[in-house]
């Protein structure tokens, strides 16, 4: 814990809780439920205690409590009364937090603890979609806002693709369904964001499908080793940071035109960078989806 950041500014802890400084201030002057040490400059700052207890307060007003009653709970009552709710209650907020809480606190031991707690009732499915992908998110917008580090972000990720490859593992030695189709799973070169593309091959293996993940950054002539092993192949990318959106279109023209040759071949894309991108004059043979869900649906 030493060697951990450990002190916030008001709009971290805005930005990490959703909660507006403005309701924190009061919170604070009206419930005393917060103490913040100020700078010689008056500036609010924040502990990881401050942090953590700001999470919970908010859990259990998100659940209906109203502040003046939590402010009259004691601070050792404030947690179990959150596990009390969450323990009854939808449980996918409280998990969340308490992810935020282990990448905030690097600690591997919440994060494991955590999750094994939701595996005992929920699908990994289940759990990627309403947990990770909505953590997810989150994590990006913190980033994006140096509310967290890129040290924060890579703790996060790692665990969960560890996740996903474990469950990956467990489907490897069953036998596909008669190779008909064959998904390749890669992404465009620059692109390294490969957590959203590992889980569309886990759902693709869990459905009995042949693929083969090529992960990160692959060049666009290196797919064309594929054409000569597989009949049917449809391939399957995630644009995050690359290509840059102007450069785009003449991706998908030369992909079209190097890849996709065959009757029965297609490209299936998803990721922020295609999110406004306009398919009206889309080859056929290339599907956009907006989400997974969308894109696990269709197969």
């Amino acid at each position: 814990m030493n060697n951990i950041q450990v002190n916030f500014s008001i709009k971290d802890l805005e930005n990490l809780t959703g909660i507006k400084a403005h309701t924190i201030r009061i919170w604070e002057k009206r419930y005393n439920l917060l103490s913040p040490n100020r700078t010689d400059t008056n500036i609010r700052n924040y502990s990881l205690t401050s942090f953590q207890k700001l999470l919970n307060i908010s859990y259990l007003n998100n659940n209906g409590i109203k502040i003046s009653k939590i402010a009259n709970l004691k601070e050792e009552e404030i947690p179990v009364k959150v596990r009390e709710i969450a323990s009854r209650a939808k449980v996918e907020d409280h998990a969340i937090n308490a992810f935020k809480m282990a990448m905030i606190n690097f600690d591997q031991v919440l994060f494991y603890n955590t999750y094994n707690n939701l595996i005992e009732n929920k699908t990994f499915s289940d759990i990627f979609y309403s947990v990770f992908l909505p953590l997810l998110e989150e994590i990006g917008l913190l980033w994006q806002t140096n509310t967290i580090t890129p040290a924060h972000e890579h703790f996060l990720s790692v665990h969960i693709k560890q996740k996903i490859l474990l469950n990956i593992e467990r489907l490897q030695s069953l036998e596909p369904k008669p190779i008909t189709k064959t998904f390749i799973l890669y992404l465009p070169e620059n692109e390294i964001h490969d957590i959203g593309l590992l889980f569309i091959n886990y759902q693709l293996r869990s459905k009995g499908y042949h693929t083969i993940f090529l992960g990160e950054s692959v060049p666009m002539e290196s797919l064309t080793d594929l054409l000569d092993f597989f009949e049917e192949i449809t391939f399957v990318s995630y644009f995050t940071v690359n290509p840059e959106e102007k450069l785009i279109p003449e991706y998908l023209k030369k992909f079209n035109e190097t890849l996709l040759n065959k009757d029965n071949s297609r490209l299936l894309l998803l990721g922020r960078k295609l999110l406004d991108f306009d398919t009206t004059n889309l080859p056929n043979k290339i599907a956009v989806y907006k989400s997974i869900e969308d894109l696990v649906k269709d197969l």
